[in-house]
């Protein structure tokens, strides 16, 4: 298979996203962290546009010894000199120059005419191999320029002397089709093309930069430009990590490759997300959070059964330890089951099912159940007698400047609905003497207790109570994603542990996981 060359411009091209600054220390610290992928060409960034942009292309140059370093340079003397200045100490310098060939760029950017236009880059590329072995060209927007200029142009890039000639889609225009025979022409009619690769650099414009960096490759592209995370201006470059899984996963298809270090594409994903303040979409292939994650049942069936069936990657294969099963609502008993294992739980047909349940109705109120969650909701303890009392609804008023109010409807062993309402010091006291008009128990709240069993804002909070009535004393728990609906639940199940005790004598709770 041929080798397919990996050009990344996340320091250059990245870095022109809105509200990317990126110091000397973070392009240096993420330049090394592309060596170690194994990019073998790492565009530095624009010396001609900053002071400080030079010395952090020059602080990269001496940094990186594998790659090959690259300072970008529009066709100008000044811009090629301000390049040569900072690749001062570059293994494997390269300039990338630049100059845009599409009518309307020819019009209403330049005011030139094609020949001014041939001229001027003809007279830049042969002043830069005064100083460079390699040199890159790119005849900016060349997916909006006439194919027959194209031609033109690369032929003449070549004549002056470039390495490379790279054909940019800069606004994201194409479709693979046209993008791909744009490449196809130039294999076919442009003389001494073999001399040369030939380079392509897509935007995302319409979401087809990967498509058309593939079609690039189908039909001849020696290199591909982009970015770690398709980072880029307006919607961004062809994320190099979806070029380089997608050669990796369909060898029989594009009979080609990269030499990338395919393990530290997440690690590095990750390193430029944080750097960059760009987070990654959770369903962005290859390095998005749910990437290798599998909530529904049916997913989930059959990555028990056979990872094969609903994964064409294996997540270390890019560095990851392996796949998740994320559970939630639509989660199904098989993964269920699988993660109670995993957790260390051996239950029976009957306790799964009882548990399912449970964890269906949690799974409804939360986007994620989480470890925590569910070994919370295991280790609840139940009675094993009839439930005297069962909350049904609970709505509570409150307001800073008026008294908390609250209304119980509980189910009582025989059937009957009562429902009640009460004012307390606050919602919790407002609940608890409505519970106790309704279940007509006077008890003494001696302990409450909350607190979070996991993260975020719809957390699954778990409330202690224990209550005192006469001589007898209980503790009731209760969990739920409403603080208030647990502090009911809770209450009650000490109610009912109450009730019990005083109706058998010398009778101890029987403790289940379930």
């Amino acid at each position: 298979m041929r080798k397919i060359y990996i050009f990344d411009t996340s320091l250059r091209d990245g870095e022109q996203s809105p509200g990317v600054n990126l110091n000397t220390k973070e392009k240096v610290e993420i330049a090394l962290q592309l060596e170690k992928l194994g990019v073998d060409r790492i565009e530095a960034g624009f010396p001609a546009a900053s002071p400080g942009d030079s010395a952090a292309v020059n602080a990269v140059a001496r940094a990186v010894k594998n790659a090959s370093i690259i300072g970008l340079s529009r066709s100008r003397e000044g811009d090629i000199d301000a390049v040569r200045e900072a690749l001062i100490g570059a293994q494997d310098p390269c300039i990338h120059l630049f100059l845009a060939t599409s009518p309307i760029h020819r019009k209403h950017k330049l005011r030139m005419e094609k020949e001014q236009v041939l001229e001027a880059a003809d007279r830049a590329i042969r002043y830069a191999r005064r100083y460079f072995d390699k040199v890159e060209f790119s005849p900016e927007d060349a997916g909006r320029t006439e194919l027959d200029f194209l031609c033109e142009v690369t032929e003449m890039a070549i004549k002056a002397g470039a390495t490379v000639v790279n054909i940019p889609d800069t606004v994201g225009y194409l479709n693979p089709q046209e993008f791909g025979n744009i490449f196809k022409t130039l294999k076919d009619n442009v003389p001494g093309i073999e001399k040369i690769q030939l380079s392509a650099h897509c935007h995302d414009d319409l979401g087809m930069a990967t498509a058309n960096s593939l079609a690039a490759i189908l039909n001849g592209a020696d290199q591909i430009e982009g970015t770690i995370n398709g980072i880029g201006e307006r919607a961004g470059n062809t994320a190099i990590e979806e070029i380089a899984m997608a050669l990796a996963t369909r060898p029989d298809y594009f009979n080609a490759h990269t030499t990338l270090n395919l393990k530290e594409i997440a690690k590095t994903s990750r390193l430029v997300s944080k750097l960059t303040g760009m987070p990654v979409p959770g369903n962005k292939a290859i390095v998005g959070a749910n990437a290798f994650a599998h909530e529904s049942g049916i997913h989930q069936d059959g990555m028990l059964k056979e990872k094969t069936t609903y994964e064409i990657i294996s997540p270390d294969v890019i560095g990851l330890k392996d796949s998740k099963l994320v559970l939630g609502k639509h989660s199904g008993r098989h993964a269920f089951r699988e993660k109670l294992i995993d957790m260390g739980y051996e239950l029976d047909d009957e306790s799964v099912n009882h548990a399912f349940a449970k964890f269906k109705d949690l799974a409804d109120r939360k986007k994620t159940v989480g470890d925590e969650d569910i070994r919370a909701m295991l280790e609840e303890r139940l009675i094993d007698t009839p439930e005297v009392f069962a909350l049904e609804t609970i709505q509570v008023s409150y307001g800073n400047r008026s008294t908390p109010n609250a209304t119980v409807v509980i189910r009582a062993a025989d059937g009957e609905i009562r429902e009640e309402t009460a004012d307390g010091n606050g919602s919790v006291d407002a609940i608890y003497n409505a519970i106790d008009k309704a279940t007509r128990e006077t008890v003494e709240l001696e302990d409450y207790s909350i607190k979070s069993v996991s993260q975020g804002k719809d957390a699954l909070g778990e409330v202690h109570v224990v209550l005192k009535q006469n001589e007898q004393s209980a503790q009731g728990r209760g969990l739920s994603t409403d603080i208030l609906e647990a502090s009911a639940r809770a209450y009650l199940d000490a109610v009912n542990r109450l009730h019990d005790k005083r109706n058998t004598p010398g009778r101890r709770d029987n403790i289940s996981l379930i």
